[in-house]
């Protein structure tokens, strides 16, 4: 029998959980997404957090046939960030992902994340570009088509709040177990990717390899909210980031300005309007003003057709992911 390769040994040192949360429509699809890696990763537990969809019955029958050690555990809404300690706390590999229960992985992911871990011994993640999939597993997005990612020390890009996609993420565990997640915290992420920063490089990979699902009860959904979270764990971080306070204020007030352009996307004027305003004094040029002035003159219904136009053409250019 032939020895295993570096790769193999190292999946089989991968811990895998799933968050799961009123997905039971999308849920299958995310299981079976992990349980088709190949080489396997050592283990899956999923987390049903307090569901009041059948996702318990349907995770049930999907782990029935998975072919190496798995669990369920179903109890109360204790929140994302709490699932997450919970499952660390459970878990015991080398190298840790999640995969929220509406996402899924291509083929290869877990091989290709372990494989630039494996050669970047400086890096705490592996991270890398992923699609944007709707209800029915129509590709209307692509990482790649527009989000300037960095390798190695990413202060700058998460400064700008630019940080990656979770389904994207795979984690050196010793690394993510100094922090945990902020269970105060509704963006379960964003900070620990800050403190992660001053532990080591991101290791980025091109690949798109993950798919994040884009529907109607998704929490970024809610502008207010993201930008707010952002705010606060900048505000928090700001010590392990070295700003001074007079830094952190105008991070702060450049963030509001550029999250401007968000608020317009989805129709929310008088939110950006009223961001706007406030941060004036945090524009770097004439041509950032005139942008947002223009961009507020658009009426919202171009917008709406402008980006239906957009994902019809990603969906020509990449098509659908099997469900």
């Amino acid at each position: 029998m032939p020895e295993p390769t570096t790769i193999e040994t190292d999946l089989a040192s991968v811990s895998v959980v799933v968050p799961s949360y009123n997905h039971g429509r999308f849920v299958a699809s995310c299981l079976r997404s992990i349980i088709k890696q190949t080489p396997a990763p050592s283990e899956l537990i999923v987390i049903d957090d307090g569901s009041t969809d059948d996702s318990p019955k349907t995770i049930e029958a999907v782990l029935k046939d998975c072919p190496f050690p798995s669990e369920l555990i179903v109890r109360e809404n204790r929140g994302l960030s709490a699932t997450l300690n919970q499952a660390l706390a459970l878990t015991s590999g080398k190298y840790f992902a999640y995969l929220s229960s509406d996402d899924v992985w291509l083929e290869g992911f877990l091989a290709a994340r372990v494989e630039t871990l494996q050669n970047r011994p400086a890096a705490v993640l592996a991270y890398g570009h992923g699609y944007l999939i709707d209800g029915q597993n129509h590709v209307v997005d692509c990482t790649a088509e527009w989000a300037s990612y960095l390798d190695g020390n990413v202060r700058s890009m998460l400064l700008k709040t630019i940080a990656p996609m979770s389904p994207t993420v795979l984690y050196l565990r010793e690394a993510v177990a100094r922090h945990g997640w902020n269970e105060a915290a509704c963006l379960e992420d964003f900070e620990l990717y800050l403190k992660l920063s001053n532990d080591g490089d991101f290791a980025f990979d091109p690949q798109v390899l993950s798919a994040w699902r884009w529907h109607e009860a998704n929490a970024s959904r809610n502008q207010v909210m993201m930008l707010e979270e952002h705010l606060d764990a900048l505000r928090r971080q700001r010590g392990n980031l070295g700003l001074s306070d007079v830094e952190l204020q105008k991070l702060q007030n450049q963030i509001r300005l550029s999250r401007a352009e968000d608020f317009l996307r989805i129709g929310e004027k008088k939110k950006a309007i009223e961001l706007i305003t406030a941060n004036l004094g945090a524009v770097r040029s004439p041509l950032q003003l005139a942008r947002l002035g223009a961009r507020m003159l658009i009426p919202y219904r171009v917008i709406v057709k402008k980006r239906q136009r957009k994902q019809r053409g990603v969906f020509e250019r990449y098509g659908s992911l099997a469900s």
